[in-house]
């Protein structure tokens, strides 16, 4: 066997349509770079890190929120939709990054909040000096609660952070009120009312704001939930929910999909976590949203007849109505793939599990750690031959591992808050990236001091350490993204199947006819026939004339 790739292609970047499988590399700007050393990612960060990022080889970066915020929930709560919150930067060294990206072929992906804003937005001050119910409350959901005098929440609608999806206002004497608003998320994000004329012209015109300020697309936070019930009726275990992927959302996006189609080649991507692909297919109608995540790609567990699921569904629904899938192993609201898939116990049975509690339950063995890399690598090419396009979170080419001992009193997440410590939440994926093997903050900042800690040893992961390592997960992430570049893989997948723990499936390579793309997830070596290796996720037992056995936990890619 030869180990071949063709010479590289045009950057998917730079085509028409260049969202439908590009690499998009996700940074949670707190935990990115910090400029200036006062603890925090900042955007002069992110654009000193360009090379890096121009290096890896990724067509897009989406950026998670950076706008004015007092941050109590990551920037998920949003004061003001136009500015750039200072302790990120300035709106000119935003500019200033959006120059650079474009500069070395890289688009740009902003979030956009639009279920919610902050308590301490504009709208909601305004709202809590009027009587509730009255004046501004039309752009929030203010209502009446239940019992004979509203002192019970309207319904039993539940927060995502746990506890009712509910709060209670004052009256004008600051004593409790029979009126309640609706928060899905914390309460200090109050659900926008998108029945509100108001509340979808002001989000038309943040939307053409940053489509003319050169962003080059939109990450929708919360897709599926901006539009409620009419009634707020409780719950009946049938979908859609009450709250959620209710048909008023579709006439929103075909507004949103009619402005992006004024500038040139924008995109819009939408957050919809949801378990039926005939309905996540909806969103990506020819006139709605040009992509949506696949989340069954991020809660698999390892096991080739999940994946297999994850895979095939999703394409089929989006392929009949020619949308492109969206792949990702990792995000900053899940715990990192390389403790996922270690084979740790998690804190909760994997049946009952939700993404913001899939946390290992315990420090993880060295053994374990080796387990977790190892597919995590194999995943991560594995989603690179998919069709379409593959977010890869800040950190996941370094193979990052979850941080499981974050201080009590450090910890920054509302889910840690709301449930008194039940639920962990999202920090252990949120803490600052290593650049150098050593160093206070291993070179996040050249202060003393990062956000979130980083734990004894992060720098064993650092991009120095691995730079200096050929064969180390960012070396390996990197060779990757160019194979999939080089190759130009086009049209669908062929030939899936699950069977005894591997998973294959073909794409078919402008350059190289056939490529087969096999993951090892059984607990045996496996014989691989094909003639040549493109690419491999792990080092493979061979005997000259003899087969490749790929070993478990690997992923190879060879010419069928």
């Amino acid at each position: 066997m030869m180990s071949s790739i063709p010479a590289a292609r045009t950057p998917p970047s730079t085509r028409p349509q260049w969202w439908r499988d590009a690499v998009v590399y996700q940074i949670y700007p707190r935990s990115f770079a910090d400029s200036n050393g006062d603890g925090e990612g900042d955007i002069p960060g992110i654009t000193a890190r360009l090379p890096y990022l121009r290096r890896l080889g990724v067509d897009a970066v989406w950026l998670n929120p950076c706008y004015v915020s007092p941050m109590r929930d990551g920037g998920y709560d949003v004061a003001d939709y136009r500015r750039i919150d200072p302790r990120f930067g300035t709106d000119a060294d935003f500019d200033a990054f959006l120059a650079g990206c474009h500069d070395v072929g890289i688009r740009v992906i902003m979030d956009i909040v639009p279920n919610h804003c902050s308590a301490e937005h504009a709208w909601f001050v305004e709202a809590m000096r009027e009587a509730p119910g009255t004046g501004a409350w039309r752009r929030f959901h203010c209502v009446r609660g239940s019992g004979g005098s509203g002192q019970q929440p309207p319904n039993d609608w539940q927060s995502v952070f746990s506890g009712p999806a509910w709060s209670q206002l004052p009256d004008e004497r600051g004593e409790p009120s029979g009126w309640w608003y609706l928060h899905l998320f914390d309460p200090s994000q109050p659900d926008l009312n998108w029945e509100c004329e108001e509340v979808r012209t002001e989000f038309d015109d943040v939307i053409r704001h940053w489509f003319a300020r050169g962003v080059d697309g939109l990450r929708i936070d919360v897709a599926t939930g901006m539009v409620k019930a009419a009634g707020y009726p409780d719950p009946d275990g049938s979908w859609p929910h009450p709250h959620w992927d209710q048909d008023g959302v579709h006439d929103i996006f075909r507004r949103w999909r009619a402005i992006a189609d004024e500038f040139d080649d924008r995109v819009l991507v939408a957050e919809a976590i949801l378990g039926f692909p005939d309905r996540l297919a909806r969103y990506l109608r020819p006139d709605e949203l040009h992509m949506a995540f696949n989340f069954s790609s991020l809660t698999s567990p390892w096991d080739a007849a999940s994946f297999a699921d994850a895979i095939r569904w999703p394409l089929e629904h989006n392929d009949a109505i020619g949308a492109p899938t969206t792949w990702l192993l990792e995000n900053h609201d899940i715990a990192r793939a390389v403790s996922r898939y270690s084979g740790a116990p998690l804190r909760q049975p994997l049946e009952n599990i939700t993404i913001l509690d899939h946390v290992p339950a315990r420090e993880l063995t060295q053994a374990e750690l080796a387990r977790g890399a190892a597919r995590a690598r194999a995943a991560l090419l594995m989603s690179l031959a998919l069709p379409g396009s593959f977010y890869l979170y800040a950190g996941g080419e370094l193979g990052l591992p979850e941080v499981l001992d974050i201080p009590d009193a450090r910890r920054d997440d509302p889910v840690w808050h709301r449930t008194g410590g039940a639920t962990v939440g999202r920090d252990g994926c949120r803490v600052p990236l290593p650049w150098t093997a050593d160093g206070s903050t291993y070179g996040f900042n050249s202060g003393s001091v990062s956000w979130l800690p980083q734990p004894a040893g992060w720098g064993r992961w650092s991009v120095e350490a691995q730079e200096a390592d050929p064969d180390s997960f960012l070396n390996f992430t990197r060779r990757a993204i160019a194979a999939r570049r080089s190759l130009d893989l086009v049209g669908g997948i062929g030939d899936l199947m699950a069977s005894g723990g591997v998973l294959t499936f073909t794409r078919r390579s402008a350059e190289a006819g056939v490529l087969r793309c096999t993951v090892n997830m059984s607990e045996q070596p496996v014989d691989i026939d094909d003639d040549t290796i493109v690419a491999m996720s792990a080092p493979a037992e061979q005997v000259f004339g003899e087969p490749v056995r790929l070993l478990p936990d690997a992923c190879i890619w060879t010419y069928a």
